[in-house]
């Protein structure tokens, strides 16, 4: 009874810490987005995480965790349904945290890969169709993708299953797919690319971003920590250990590698390269040495500096480099699994491709049907005037920085 305690303690404070993380969320995208759609971002992201848990107590955990099924989907019912033993709450229930400590854990997981999407998509997105988009990509497109991993499905049953620990591809880059084909279909903000050259459009608040990175990595202690799923003395110190390492060799790789490219010292590239990192070990945390972590982390680093550019070129406006960290990072982290650590093998590789491109099929379809319905009956995109004068004031009808001089007599 008392280890059970114990391990149940551990997951309900990892579940804080990634309930914190969206507050970290919050902050970097305000901080690297322009003044005027402050309230718009942070309206987005309560939005997420509240009708996110909603919905994934509604139908999502059911849907993530259906019991028996075909290894392609599966549905449990609707509501909450904690197992009872004599009438009593099961407490050996998943070895050693309860029903609903799971629940709020994994639940805290599902509204994640929306707010990747809201970073991406900020500042010409309109909010009606975005929440419609987010009830559907949360509510069904997540958790029938989770199904087939961390549900048991078909991904988990191949000969050498698909690894992905804490959510390199499960979490992140679900989102970062969603966000590479909303901004396709939403296009570049007013005055990103003029005469063919790319211009900057400055974040209002570094400090806050900055602010935002620090409390995202605080908050990956309890997303890779409790994904070790007990209180476990070895493996969670080892897990924390290999996050924290990552995430400080990311940011001074994309450092390093961003100003022999650059020749400057690009504080916003540092602190998307301590995402990266973090993103890219994720997959794989509980299976690497220290050594292994860094050599991701720097790598996931080094990647985030010509992924910005890359995406730069495409002519892709991405405000807040998601698709860099989460997508592309996902990506590397997750065939990492096959390259480093204790699952390392040309077979495991294979299977992480396969989940890699598995991934890729459902979240591109998915995004591109309800995003293009959307376009095509209401519109997702602002009106011109709305944008060049910002969203705060024509979708909210506030301003996140009121000038309080103005009502002095």
């Amino acid at each position: 009874m008392e280890l059970l305690t114990t391990n149940n303690v551990w997951m309900m404070i990892c579940t804080a810490l990634v309930f914190f993380m969206h507050l970290g969320f919050a902050f970097l995208e305000i901080g690297l987005t322009r003044q005027k759609n402050t309230i718009n971002v942070l309206f987005k992201n309560i939005f997420i995480i509240t009708i996110g848990l909603l919905l994934y107590a509604l139908v999502g955990f059911n849907l993530m965790y259906p019991g028996e099924f075909n290894g392609f989907l599966g549905f449990a019912g609707f509501g909450l349904d904690a197992p009872l033993v004599d009438g009593a709450l099961d407490l050996a229930y998943n070895e050693g945290y309860t029903y609903w400590t799971d629940f709020l854990f994994q639940g805290m997981f599902a509204a994640t890969a929306a707010t990747i999407v809201s970073g991406a998509v900020a500042e010409r997105i309109k909010i009606g169709p975005f929440m419609i988009f987010v009830i559907f990509y949360v509510g069904l497109v997540y958790p029938i993708a989770g199904s087939w991993k961390w549900g048991g499905g078909f991904l988990d049953q191949l000969e050498t299953p698909f690894y992905d620990f804490a959510g390199s591809t499960l979490v992140h880059s679900i989102g970062g797919w969603a966000a590479l084909i909303a901004v396709c279909l939403l296009g570049s903000r007013i005055g990103k690319f003029k005469n063919g050259k790319i211009q900057a459009i400055p974040g209002h608040n570094i400090p806050l971003a900055t602010s935002g990175v620090l409390i995202l990595w605080l908050g990956w202690f309890g997303f890779n920590g409790g994904s070790v799923l007990s209180a476990d003395p070895a493996l969670t110190s080892l897990t924390l250990v290999t996050t924290c390492l990552a995430a400080a060799a990311g940011g001074v790789a994309a450092a390093f590698v961003s100003a022999l490219k650059f020749k400057n010292l690009d504080l916003t590239m540092f602190l998307n390269g301590i995402l990266g990192g973090l993103v890219g070990i994720t997959a794989g945390a509980d299976q690497m040495s220290p050594t292994d972590a860094i050599l991701i982390g720097a790598i996931a680093g080094s990647i985030i500096v010509f992924a910005v550019s890359l995406i730069d070129r495409l002519k892709l406006d991405d405000p807040v480099g998601a698709i860099a960290v989460h997508l592309i990072c996902g990506i590397w982290g997750t065939l990492a699994v096959g390259i480093f650590g204790a699952l390392a093998s040309w077979n495991q590789f294979l299977s992480q491709l396969i989940g890699v491109g598995s991934y890729a099929a459902i979240c591109i379809s998915s995004t591109f049907i309800i995003l293009f319905i959307l376009k095509k009956t209401v519109g997702i995109r602002v009106s011109e005037r709305e944008e060049l004068e910002g969203l705060d004031s024509h979708e909210h009808g506030m301003n996140a920085y009121p000038d309080f001089r103005l009502n002095e007599h």
